[in-house]
């Protein structure tokens, strides 16, 4: 699996193009979608190392496409990020395997630290 291999999912397409941009100037990879469906769809065709998922979503809500990914890829660290989520909420995605819950907006350093987390997290489980 390639490291730096995210998938953006969010329905505010602006929002998620100008993120996968701003990652994309930092070296990673990004493939964006706007639905629950393409989300939970593209994680069984590709093997994402990353998944930034919104929680309001035009068809599924977040935390069962969390679910269906984390079924599908268990290995997959979703980090949760959210304009609208409550306590329970956070509580609910960090029940079902989210790596981190964050509000936006997004401060770039704080998710960059978290992805820098991630990543060396999973290169010690591969030595």
């Amino acid at each position: 699996m390639k490291q730096d291999n995210i998938l953006i999912v969010d329905d505010e397409q602006g929002y998620a193009n100008m993120l996968a941009k701003r990652l994309s100037l930092r070296g990673f990879d990004c493939q964006v979608c706007y639905t629950g469906q393409s989300a939970i769809e593209l994680n069984i065709w590709q093997n994402f190392a990353m998944v930034l998922l919104d929680l309001q979503l035009p068809d599924l809500y977040g935390t069962e496409v969390l679910k269906q990914i984390k079924h599908s890829r268990p290995e997959a660290a979703v980090i949760i990020i959210t304009g609208h989520g409550s306590r329970r909420d956070e509580e609910a995605c960090m029940q079902n395997g989210a790596y981190e819950f964050i509000h936006k907006p997004v401060d770039i350093n704080r998710l960059m630290e978290i992805m820098a987390q991630i990543k060396e997290k999973t290169e010690c489980q591969l030595r």
